[in-house]
């Protein structure tokens, strides 16, 4: 067995240790599913979701493409483990991964 230094990279997750203690970080992998979703010039926002938000499987909105939808929710499920502010909207939003609408994407 030998010694490789500290971690840095792992499955995905980048760790950054030292002194004070240990963060991880998705930043590269959270950057890719901002291009995936074609996200990359919007703007930030403080909650993941508006407040009061009411989806329906009932809506009149455009299908989407359901392939694209599920890849898009499994990637941001992966994310969760580092950005636990994203859970409860991603829970919400698997919801409807059979029928995807517009106002779901």
């Amino acid at each position: 067995m030998s010694d490789l230094s500290l971690l840095c990279f792992y499955l995905g997750v980048e760790m950054c240790q030292d002194a004070t203690g240990i963060a991880l970080r998705q930043t590269h992998y959270a950057k890719c599913i901002l291009e995936l979703g074609g996200m990359t010039g919007c703007n930030p926002a403080h909650t993941p979701m508006e407040q009061k938000l009411k989806l329906s499987q009932e809506s009149t909105a455009v299908e989407v493409d359901p392939t694209h939808y599920q890849r898009a929710i499994r990637s941001l499920r992966y994310l969760v483990h580092t950005r636990p502010n994203i859970t409860f909207i991603v829970g919400y939003t698997s919801r409807f991964m059979e029928w995807p609408m517009m106002e779901h994407l």
